[in-house]
């Protein structure tokens, strides 16, 4: 068996289920802007060190020069990864030799709902497409179907029309591709 640890968005597995999450006095969330290509690296670390984290990831699709498809996990939001934890968590973080800089959450009840409902998105398997830069739109909630319950912008790309869910914090997201969806919008 080999000696290094299983690789996860989340840990631990239950992270987000603890309904107190993002809402505690001794714990927070801490988002570390990590040096480059290092997400994966300091995930592995912070696990080691029993430090609860979440980074998105998501399969990637590539040619290679050869022809050849390569299929391989990258994160989200490149370059981040949230951890929440105490402050002497954070610092123990800042330790690995991975950090660039860190940054605090003011509102980890609001960054718990967003990576929620991008791990959700996740999980629905479908194709999602990095969205670096937020714009305006109609803010909606979907009603029926498999993406019921998902809150974000509507946007219209390329003569395509998608979803883009949040990170607020990050001002940074993921979109998705949908037709004929039972919509509400929500007026924020």
């Amino acid at each position: 068996m080999s000696s290094r640890l299983v690789q996860s968005d989340v840990y631990p597995s239950g992270l987000f289920e603890r309904p107190e999450l993002g809402r505690e006095r001794t714990q927070s969330w801490w988002a570390f802007y990590l040096l480059s290509r290092r997400e994966k690296d300091f995930m592995r670390r912070l696990q080691a060190l029993d430090i609860p984290h979440y980074a998105p990831l998501i399969p990637k699709r590539s040619r290679s020069p050869q022809g050849r498809m390569r299929s391989s996990i990258v994160p989200l939001f490149s370059g981040y990864v949230f951890a929440y934890g105490t402050e002497e968590d954070r610092y123990r973080a800042m330790t690995t030799n991975c950090v660039s800089r860190w940054l605090p959450v003011a509102d980890g009840a609001a960054l718990t709902a967003d990576l929620q409902q991008i791990r959700r998105l996740i999980a629905l398997g479908k194709p999602l497409t990095p969205e670096s830069r937020l714009e305006p739109g109609e803010f909606v909630r979907i009603r029926k179907g498999p993406f019921a319950g998902l809150e974000g912008v509507i946007v219209k790309r390329h003569s395509q029309t998608r979803l883009v869910v949040a990170v607020r914090f990050l001002q940074q997201g993921a979109s998705i591709l949908f037709e004929d969806c039972d919509l509400e919008g929500l007026g924020v």
